[in-house]
């Protein structure tokens, strides 16, 4: 039956070539092959566009070192910019300087205002403004809180709330930021304390449509507070009314905050575990709430964090807590910063959840050179993570030692085309 078919077909070109003559014919088969490959092309494109590698390119949007925040102009530009470059993430700041940069209902009672009250802000709610551009642009938008349970030290909310802060064995509570900057903690252990986090990050992922929210390294505390009334007292109740150990002396962050006294080292665990029990609460209160937003974490390497900070990162991320995490390694040595990717907390997380790697493109006094990071960046991709995210916006091409269109132009080299986001 495929024979006759086959024959029938064939008589019916020949036919063809005879009545319309052999110019005809040509003409024929170049329409027909034109018709078959655009045919193939329609079928495989789908199959292609799936297989399209994944990669996050996200960046820090802050208010700090940073104008990019403080207009509409500035913003959108900013956004549109990022957009062209392929950027598919943007992580602008919602809390910071004991303020919501959002209009909050939440917070007015608390630190007596709804919005942070500079003045370029007023009238707007730029996360509201990002979520609308970075939508548009195909772009998600996954707000960062930056001060996390930090605060300025003269900050509304430290004044108003000083039974929510924490302090050092000696009382002192001003915690020194950069050496020079005055901060205060609240106390991640109080119970008013975490409401109040808790309804902030309730109210984003309720009221924007946000496609995450993201923490940080300010999600724990130092490791020498913890000596609060409220922290003390919870101590006493589980260990049969001991007092917290003293800081030891020696004890220093540039050796990641470890010493070999198993007393302090259990004093460091319960705190630690104190605020993973926080967040495991929190994990669940925002997932009741939105359970489609990504809970995204950007601490410091393991060691750093857990024991000079009490965030144990990998603790979270063992438990389900977190479902994307960008890891801060800020390291100007390629080889300081392969020894942090081959960690065993990182190698083990890279398996469970998108992990991507936190790229330092500059700072206001510290610029850093465009070729540095693209070496980073090809070594990130070469070791198989699911991305970059740049601190912070202002850096990429405008605090840099090049000029912005040569910066501009290596990030277009880095990100060619337009990728997808992997999946949480």
């Amino acid at each position: 039956m495929a024979k006759n078919l086959f024959e029938r077909q064939a008589n019916q070109l020949v036919n063809f070539s005879r009545l319309w003559g052999y110019q005809a014919w040509l003409v024929f088969l170049v329409i027909f092959s034109l018709c078959v490959t655009l045919i193939i092309f329609t079928i495989q494109s789908p199959v292609q566009s799936r297989n399209q590698p994944s990669e996050i390119r996200g960046v820090w949007l802050t208010n700090i070192d940073s104008d990019v925040l403080f207009s509409k102009k500035n913003l959108s530009e900013a956004i549109d910019t990022l957009n062209q470059l392929n950027f598919n993430t943007l992580y602008p700041t919602v809390w910071n300087w004991g303020h919501t940069l959002y209009p909050s209902e939440v917070a007015q009672p608390i630190t007596g205002t709804k919005l942070d009250p500079t003045e370029r802000l007023q009238g707007r709610d730029i996360l509201q403004e990002i979520v609308n551009q970075g939508h548009q642009a195909n772009m998600a938008v996954i707000p960062w809180f930056e001060f996390g349970f930090m605060a300025p030290a003269d900050s509304q909310l430290a004044q108003n709330h000083p039974q929510w802060l924490t302090q050092r064995k000696n009382g002192d509570r001003i915690w020194l930021e950069g050496k020079v900057h005055k901060r205060v903690w609240l106390n991640p252990l109080h119970p008013e304390v975490q409401t109040f986090i808790t309804n902030l990050v309730t109210e984003i992922v309720s009221k924007y449509e946000v496609d995450g929210i993201q923490f940080d390294d300010h999600f724990g505390i130092p490791f020498d507070f913890g000596y609060d009334d409220v922290t003390v007292t919870l101590y006493q109740q589980e260990h049969q009314g001991k007092l917290p150990p003293t800081p030891p002396i020696n004890l220093k962050t540039t050796n990641n905050c470890t010493i070999n006294d198993q007393v302090w080292q259990e004093w460091t665990r319960w705190r630690a575990e104190k605020i993973t029990s926080y967040m495991t609460e929190l994990f669940k209160t925002i997932k009741a709430t939105n359970p489609s937003v990504i809970v995204s974490l950007s601490p410091n390497p393991q060691p750093f964090s857990a024991n000079c900070y009490l965030l144990d990162w990998h603790q979270w991320e063992q438990r389900g807590l977190i479902e994307e995490l960008v890891l801060q390694v800020y390291r100007p040595n390629l080889q300081d910063l392969q020894r942090e990717l081959r960690s065993p907390e990182v190698q083990q997380a890279k398996q469970h959840i998108p992990f991507v790697i936190g790229v330092l493109s500059g700072l206001k006094d510290r610029p850093v050179p465009i070729k540095r990071i693209i070496k980073q960046v090809e070594t990130i991709r070469q070791k198989q993570f699911s991305g970059i995210s740049f601190f912070f916006y202002e850096s990429l091409w405008n605090l840099g030692t090049e000029s912005a269109k040569k910066r501009q132009s290596s990030y277009q080299k880095l990100f060619p085309t337009k990728v997808n986001r992997p999946e949480a």
